[in-house]
């Protein structure tokens, strides 16, 4: 999306830059290497400057005021919009690394205010014990197939597609010991949908390959995947979610986060939502009207 506060930074250090080149020349000219004509060409490229840079500056408190305005209505429309928009829907969460705040306002906004109810929680301990992993492996014979570095992204792909589907879990068993830092809400239905959480620093090597592996499982199953971080990170997860073909939403612990993320996981369309530049699909998807209750329900 793109910032009119970054266009008027801009333009403000071309303006500086331009007027200290002005000063110089004027102090050329009180020396006599500047005639009247050049000074007048200066004196109006000064002007013009300072007519771009008030217009936008103009635009961007114009849009600042829209920007909270569209904050406001939402902060204040929030729980009405929310209301029950998951009743019924089961959904999974993800963690890669520990549970956090991110996962506080996920739990709340799906169990509290929408209305659904967290199927399961799984927190990856990262970077994996990859010996530990492969160990034991080789000691299930019913999950050889999956020994050796080159393996991992399948292994990544079958653990989320377990993570979803429920019930028989035989990798998330067997691995759970060295795989799993927490686990919470061990429901074995079958989820709705899923969230994806990333409260560490980007992985490297075979940690990497298993959860581009993990991902990819996860959204494969053609069910709502969504990928959320809060409004202010150290280092975005965002853009490797979007590698990987997952929705997402940046700002989870604001309102519009929060209904952005209601929104997707209730079926609404795919993409990139929020309010930083990663969300190329705007800051909300559209927002449909729930179906009318049975008479007598």
């Amino acid at each position: 999306m793109f910032d009119l506060r970054y266009h008027v930074a801009s333009l403000a250090a071309v303006f500086l830059a331009l007027v200290v080149g002005i000063l110089v020349g004027v102090g050329i000219s009180g020396r006599g290497f500047v005639d009247d004509a050049e000074r007048d060409r200066l004196n109006r490229k000064i002007a013009e400057s300072e007519a771009a840079l008030e217009v936008a500056n103009d635009r961007s408190a114009d849009l600042e005021r829209r920007q909270e305005a569209a904050q406001e209505f939402v902060r204040g429309a929030y729980p009405t919009l929310v209301k029950d928009r998951l009743a019924g829907q089961r959904v999974a969460v993800l963690v890669v690394g520990s549970f956090d705040s991110t996962l506080e306002a996920v739990t709340e906004v799906v169990n509290t205010e929408a209305g659904g109810t967290l199927a399961r929680v799984r927190a990856v301990r990262v970077p994996i014990a990859l010996d530990e992993v492969q160990s034991r492996l080789e000691a299930d014979p019913d999950l050889g197939g999956y020994v050796g570095e080159e393996e991992l992204a399948n292994l990544g792909r079958d653990l989320g597609r377990e993570l979803i589907v429920g019930d028989d879990t035989p990798l998330w068993d067997a691995l759970a010991p060295d795989l799993l830092e927490q686990r919470a809400f061990e429901s074995l239905d079958e989820a709705d949908a899923l969230v994806v959480i990333r409260s560490v620093a980007p992985q490297q090597a075979a940690t990497a390959r298993l959860l581009a592996g993990l991902y990819a499982g996860t959204a494969s199953l053609g069910k709502p995947v969504v990928g959320v971080e809060p409004a202010r990170v150290t280092q975005s997860a965002i853009p490797v979610f979007q590698r990987h073909s997952l929705s997402t939403v940046d700002g989870i612990d604001t309102p519009i986060g929060k209904l952005a993320l209601v929104l997707l996981l209730g079926g609404a369309d795919s993409g990139d939502y929020g309010v930083r530049d990663t969300a190329e699909d705007g800051i909300l998807p559209p927002i449909e009207a729930l179906p009318e209750p049975p008479e007598g329900g």
